[in-house]
């Protein structure tokens, strides 16, 4: 009976790291969302519908299997546009695969000021572990573009998720983020 903690938000809130955090005070494995990414774009350019496809169908193996093991849970961080339907369609499945299996589904939300994020999407943390975001230049670009064009954190009420927090971690440590989590979801 896996869990699993999907931290989601906008580019550079912070979601990797809290993850890391959280990781560290509980028995909860821990994996970003450019661990499925970064490993293919040695092959498929970033933006290919090969890329996304093959991502997808990699996190789909990794939580099915997640979900059927002896492994207390992981934390998995991802961006969700949530002015996509299908994007809070793909977090319910992700939600079903869990619950069908007699696990637990968490979502935490982060959100965080734009001054913040930019401040966060050049920290040597985020750029040893995300190697798509060393060109700063065009990471900065994408940040900016995607809060654009996209919503990347939902309107009240848009969740309604039993387990779910949302928290604006733009003043507080990531340490401080998690502990908050680990409290309210009693990992």
């Amino acid at each position: 009976m896996a869990k699993l903690v999907m931290i989601v938000g906008p580019q550079a809130v912070g979601k990797m790291t809290v993850g890391q955090e959280l990781a560290k005070i509980t028995d909860l494995k821990f994996m970003h969302n450019h661990e499925t990414i970064d490993v293919l774009t040695n092959i498929f350019d970033i933006c290919s519908k090969e890329r996304k496809r093959l991502t997808d169908e990699f996190r789909m193996l990794i939580f099915n299997e997640v979900a059927k093991s002896d492994l207390k849970g992981l934390i998995f961080t991802v961006m969700c546009f949530f002015d996509n339907p299908s994007e809070k369609e793909w977090l319910t499945k992700i939600k079903h695969i869990f619950e069908d299996a007699g696990g637990e589904f968490y979502m935490v939300e982060l959100e965080a000021d734009l001054e913040e994020r930019r401040r966060r999407n050049v920290t040597e943390n985020r750029l040893a572990n995300k190697p798509s975001k060393r060109n700063i230049e065009f990471s900065d670009k994408e940040l900016l573009h995607t809060l654009e064009n996209h919503r990347l954190n939902s309107i009240p009420g848009e969740i309604t998720y039993e387990n779910y927090i949302k928290i604006n971690n733009t003043n507080i440590t990531a340490e401080e983020t998690a502990r908050m989590i680990k409290e309210k979801f009693k990992l």
